[in-house]
């Protein structure tokens, strides 16, 4: 048993609290102390290892400056000849697992990432702290206790939201189904019988991703419009708890749902439509959930606390660095332009940047670059008197589409699946859109007009969207989602794009829409043959020049 479940155990919560939740009262000055300490004990972890002499090119910071000054932003691919294939001994550390979400679609699968012992243990005090500020209503308090019954609905180890429950302390609570169970059934099982050992024994606890507590919140109501309560008749706790929620259904005169069955004490979320889905979920569980910021590469990065506002990043799992948003879209035009960046304790409220991370704890990142987005919503939390940075999500800042936190599609991939869908085109573009759910929205003009319909071709492209990424058919197994939908366009609407333009003066790399995530304006032309199209200062025809060496 783990320190923090010895300590619920023994009832010591104000201590539980404090090793756990403690972050939160530290002092920005005390935060870059800490970034500082761990960054200059994870580089002489770094310094001895086959990885990190590749990747930091034989430098030997010794210094925070050095470090920032000397070593370059990664991506994944830099690190692909020692992830992709395991090798434990060019680390830092030995892992104690492996965790992998999903890469780019039509390049590799998967993005494997190892987690070590002390990246686990610490990994294992946050998630102690995330249910604490899920359930409290107050600094200190721990509402949560011993035998509380947990819903399992996360994808299966090595996913990332699956190996975080072997670091939750599920020896303190009930899972439902048990976990060792629940890992050998498929995703709708799992689910139907955890709703079924909850009708009976209740539920406490939950933790998922924002779409999967949406689409599991759905599927709940709409498998309870006809309900057939002889089953429940030998179980008098199920058909109690039952028959209450139909009642409250039957009063607010709407479907039944999980928040007329239940009374959830917490309820923690992850995924990039977290702030999409919130009212979403409240409507169905009766709660806010606690919003979390992680992923394979960082684990967790910042959470919401108590007040369900912005999130305070967490300052000893990761050192963080920001690139500001006019540096990430020169260094996104320029793949060799190296991007300033700011540390924790330099970015300003209102700005956007994107996130560069150095995992501590003999963590294999070094300055690599998330592709997030992130918005600084202020420097402290008034409300609160946290005196960290607070956060929230904003967007993807590469060319992938992600779709509900499981796959995240690049041109490529998208571009073959309409190739081989066989559909006869002229052009095509696609972003994501938000509506009650994520959608990918294809564009596309028909080479010429036929008997195509627009299902027909979202249908077509669906299938090969699911035989060529993985993740993608994820969306239906996990979450019963198709989010491919199609707009035809009118004949020739590229062609119309492409004249106005030229008109407008535009240069020949900035005639054609982007295939990924048009704006409104470009979407509106195409569309209607309307909407304004601005010529930015990187459009207007420029004089050409000589650069001299």
């Amino acid at each position: 048993m783990t320190t923090e479940a010895e300590l619920l155990v023994q009832g010591k919560n104000e201590e539980l609290w404090q090793r756990c939740c403690g972050f939160i009262d530290l002092s920005l000055e005390d935060c870059m102390s800490i970034q500082r300490r761990l960054l200059m004990e994870q580089l002489e972890l770094l310094k001895r290892c086959k990885l990190g002499k590749s990747i930091m090119r034989g430098a030997e910071p010794r210094t925070v400056e050095e470090f920032r000054r000397q070593v370059p932003l990664t991506t994944y691919a830099d690190y692909e000849p020692f992830l992709l294939t395991k090798n434990e001994r060019a680390l830092p550390q030995k892992p104690m697992l492996w965790q992998h979400t999903s890469g780019r679609s039509g390049e590799y699968p998967f993005k494997w990432v190892p987690v070590t012992a002390r990246q686990f243990k610490e990994l294992q005090a946050l998630l102690f702290a995330c249910l604490a500020f899920s359930c409290c209503q107050q600094k200190g308090e721990i509402a949560y206790k011993r035998k509380d019954k947990f819903l399992y609905a996360l994808a299966p180890p090595p996913y990332t939201t699956g190996s975080l429950i072997h670091a939750a302390p599920h020896e303190l609570f009930d899972f439902l189904p048990p976990v060792k169970a629940a890992e050998g059934m498929s995703f709708e099982d799992r689910v139907q019988l955890g709703f079924k050992l909850a009708l009976s024994e209740g539920l406490d606890l939950f933790f998922a991703l924002s779409s999967v507590l949406v689409a599991i919140g759905e599927r709940f109501s709409q498998r309870n419009r006809r309900i057939d309560i002889k089953p429940l008749l030998g179980n008098p706790k199920a058909l109690s708890r039952l028959l209450k929620g139909l009642m409250k259904s039957k009063l607010a005169r709407r479907p039944i749902l999980p928040k007329d069955i239940w009374r959830l004490k917490g309820l923690v979320s992850t995924g990039s439509d977290g702030s999409v889905f919130r009212e979403k979920v409240k409507e169905m569980w009766g709660r806010y959930p606690l919003d979390v910021y992680g992923g394979t590469e960082g684990i967790i990065m910042a959470t919401q606390t108590w007040d369900y506002q912005g999130m305070t990043f967490i300052p000893h799992l990761n050192f963080l660095e920001f690139i500001p948003q006019e540096e990430s879209l020169k260094s996104r035009a320029d793949p060799f332009y190296q991007p300033s960046t700011l540390l924790l304790d330099e970015v300003k409220p209102g700005e956007r940047y994107e996130l560069v991370i150095t995992n501590f704890l003999g963590g294999p990142l070094i300055r690599y670059k998330l592709g997030d987005m992130i918005k600084i919503t202020s420097l402290r939390n008034e409300q609160l008197n946290i005196d960290i940075p607070q956060m929230v999500f904003h967007s993807r800042v590469d060319d992938m589409i992600d779709i509900a936190g499981f796959t995240r599609l690049t041109e490529r991939v998208i571009w073959q699946a309409i190739e081989n869908s066989g559909v006869a085109y002229k052009e095509w573009t696609v972003r994501k859109e938000v509506r009650e759910k994520p959608i990918l929205h294809l564009y596309l003009e028909l080479r010429e007009n036929g008997y195509v319909t627009e299902e027909q071709v979202a249908e077509s492209v669906h299938h090969e969207l699911k035989r060529l990424d993985a993740p993608y058919a994820d969306l239906e197994v996990f979450l019963g989602l198709r989010p491919l939908e199609v707009t035809l366009l009118p004949e020739n609407a590229f062609q119309g794009y492409m004249s106005r333009q030229q008109a407008a003066g535009a240069d020949l790399a900035h005639l054609k829409p982007p295939h990924i995530n048009p704006s409104d304006s470009i979407i509106d032309c195409l569309v209607n043959g309307t909407g304004k199209i601005p010529v930015t200062s990187k459009q207007k025809r420029q004089p050409e020049t000589i650069h001299s060496k």
